[in-house]
């Protein structure tokens, strides 16, 4: 996996560059994003995902985008710019979080001057990711044992971030420091992400890693062969609800049945303290196709049937047993440990 970046800004600073994550693991293919048009249609479709990843493309969008904008109004079409990339994915906090430091580094300023403020800036956050996934990573390693057997859901690892990533970044590094991780990789339908690329980094890591399918998580349970379940996040309320790829909800439920401790992974920038509980945060809903004919050769449910297809569920804060964050970690109840973390 060293050889493969999920996000850059392009040697002539005039394009976004990414790995197309919808095509792995049967073919490695980089694009060059030069346009709004680009950036919005790669995030909107998940040729990046992760919430800080797409921070991160965010960020990298709003600069090289940035230098065809008139110098007329340069702000105000800035801030359109922005808000058009945010409607890409509405959840991801971190895509949010992104367009405002941008639009904060440069206000005020003419379209020169801002220019270079807004390569600073972009370039900070790139930074500041790989800093915190390796924070997160290494207070992750306190939370577990050399053998342990680790669950995990969707994929929030170095595809998903800049460097190790959040909820598999524990494990990246871990096997970096000689630890065993045996990792049972949840599918994670209807997109896959667990099967198509947790599985992909994993095994180019050289982690043992055993795919399965989501409804398979709590038999293996029962049978105690988890130790431990490992996830990202999209968006941590104040409360510490928590915002995930769908069929979290469910991990933690079952988790919390076995006895099973969940841990959570995010750096500060996916909590949004504006945001009271998980009731308020918005679930994206996506196209009917993703269930019955994304991945398969013909459709497996006829045409009339309807579909219901939430990108993401909500987990309540009592069923998370801590969330890990680049400051440290933080257990229930959130509302108070959150807040004396973070001030």
């Amino acid at each position: 996996m060293d050889k493969i970046f999920t996000v850059r800004l392009s040697e002539d600073k005039n394009a976004v560059e990414i790995i197309d994550q919808t095509l792995l693991p049967n073919e490695i293919k980089f694009l060059r994003l030069e346009t709004p048009e680009a950036v919005f249609e790669a995030i909107k479709e998940l040729r990046v995902r992760g919430a800080p990843a797409i921070g991160i493309s965010a960020g990298f969008g709003m600069y090289v985008c940035a230098k065809k904008l008139s110098e007329n109004n340069f702000y105000d079409e800035l801030k359109k710019l922005g808000l058009y990339l945010v409607s890409s994915r509405p959840t991801a906090v971190n895509l949010s979080h992104a367009v405002e430091r941008m639009l904060s580094a440069v206000k005020g300023a003419d379209k020169k001057s801002a220019i270079p403020l807004l390569y600073e800036e972009c370039t900070k956050i790139y930074d500041e990711d790989r800093q915190m996934c390796r924070a997160i990573s290494e207070y992750g390693l306190t939370l577990v044992k050399d053998g342990d057997g680790i669950l995990t859901h969707c994929n929030a690892g170095a595809l998903a971030a800049s460097e190790y990533g959040t909820g598999l970044g524990t494990l990246l590094l871990g096997k970096e420091k000689g630890y065993n991780f045996h990792v049972f990789s949840d599918e994670t339908r209807p997109l896959l992400q667990g099967a198509r690329l947790t599985s992909f980094e994993l095994n180019h890591a050289g982690i043992d890693v055993t795919l399965i399918c989501d409804n398979a998580a709590s038999l293996l349970m029962s049978q105690g062969k988890i130790n431990a379940c490992f996830v990202g996040c999209d968006r941590v309320a104040a409360n510490g609800d928590t915002a995930n790829k769908i069929g979290t909800r469910s991990v933690a439920i079952n988790a919390k049945f076995h006895n099973i401790p969940f841990y959570v992974f995010c750096p500060s920038s996916t909590i949004d303290f504006n945001c009271e509980n998980g009731d308020k945060i918005v679930i994206e809903e996506r196209d009917s196709g993703e269930i019955k004919t994304k991945f398969f050769e013909k459709p497996v449910a006829e045409n009339e049937v309807k579909c219901f297809n939430p990108a993401f569920d909500v987990t309540p804060a009592e069923l998370i047993t801590a969330i890990v964050t680049e400051k440290g970690i933080c257990r229930y109840p959130y509302t108070n440990s959150l807040k004396k973390l973070f001030g």
